[in-house]
């Protein structure tokens, strides 16, 4: 016989796919409101569904409204993202579509499908009261992000020798903390709004693992095309694996500080590292303990 606690975990599991599914439809909705940002060879059913299992499954209590931001902020870094890789072929490029996005940020009009995206990513956030005054903040981090590409584009079109160490220490190229920003000044709390610079620290470790994560989950498909991976840095796997179990233990102990002021922000950055490494089925997590 079942107990009640299975049909429980049954329920809720049940109502985060249901929230994942509404949360997917919008994202596509989303996309085909950007012309060809979202070409479809690049952007398939999957990315979708990873995007919006990734933002139910870390914050299931919340509603597919609450979570536009996340998805549509994680969307829109892919499609930065896949331009700075793959569209931009010299330095200037990298630094025009940098150049534009920060204009952007700063209130001018955009110039292109991105950055059109941007704008009106940068419009909903200011639905929200504080963002007059968190705008800097949501600024800031963009140019981190920016930085961070620019910076690995380089490293790639250079062949640049990249030790482990410094390769993490790029990780805003990653994105996860725009991501993070955006959706805790959308749908955080008064006291998540007023202490984001503190929570940064928990927000930044969650992704140096994910950065980690990303490559090893992205390894072949880099491997093909000549992307920029850990892997292909010459540093061995195992070497990843240690540093990304250290990573995860050192933003358990961060994220434990969070927990007892925002259980529920402690939770979505706690789940950022858990469901990504079970979805990817990755090594360098080993269920670390509050």
């Amino acid at each position: 016989m079942r107990t009640p606690g299975e049909l429980d975990e049954a329920f809720e599991l049940g109502r985060t796919c249901a929230l994942a599914a509404e949360c997917d439809r919008d994202l596509r909705r989303c996309a085909q409101m950007y012309g060809g940002l979202f070409p479809g060879a690049a952007f398939g059913p999957e990315i979708y569904s990873a995007l919006t299992l990734t933002s139910a499954f870390g914050a299931p209590w919340a509603t597919a409204e609450r979570l536009k931001v996340v998805n549509r902020t994680a969307l829109w870094v892919l499609a930065l993202d896949r331009l700075v890789d793959h569209t931009a072929t010299t330095r200037e490029q990298v630094n025009e579509l940098i150049g534009d996005c920060l204009a952007v940020a700063d209130g001018a009009a955009p110039r292109a499908a991105v950055t059109r995206f941007l704008a009106d990513l940068r419009d909903e956030l200011a639905t929200v009261q504080e963002f007059a005054d968190l705008h800097w903040l949501w600024r800031e981090q963009l140019g981190r992000t920016l930085a961070g590409m620019g910076r690995a584009w380089v490293w790639r079109d250079t062949a640049a020798e990249v030790s482990l160490d410094r390769y993490v220490g790029n990780a805003d190229s990653r994105g996860t903390c725009f991501v993070d920003l955006s959706h805790l000044i959308y749908a955080g709390d008064a006291w998540v709004r007023d202490h984001l610079e503190d929570l940064r620290p928990a927000s930044e470790q969650v992704q140096r693992y994910l950065h980690l994560l990303g490559d090893l989950a992205s390894y072949r498909r880099d491997l093909s095309w000549g992307g920029l991976n850990v892997l292909l840095l010459g540093v061995a796997r195992a070497d990843v694996n240690e540093a990304m179990t250290g990573l995860a233990r050192d933003a358990g102990e961060l994220i434990h500080g969070v927990r007892e002021r925002s259980p529920r922000t402690a939770t979505y950055l706690w789940r950022q590292i858990g469901f990504s490494a079970g979805y990817h089925n990755i090594s360098g997590y080993d269920h670390q303990k509050w």
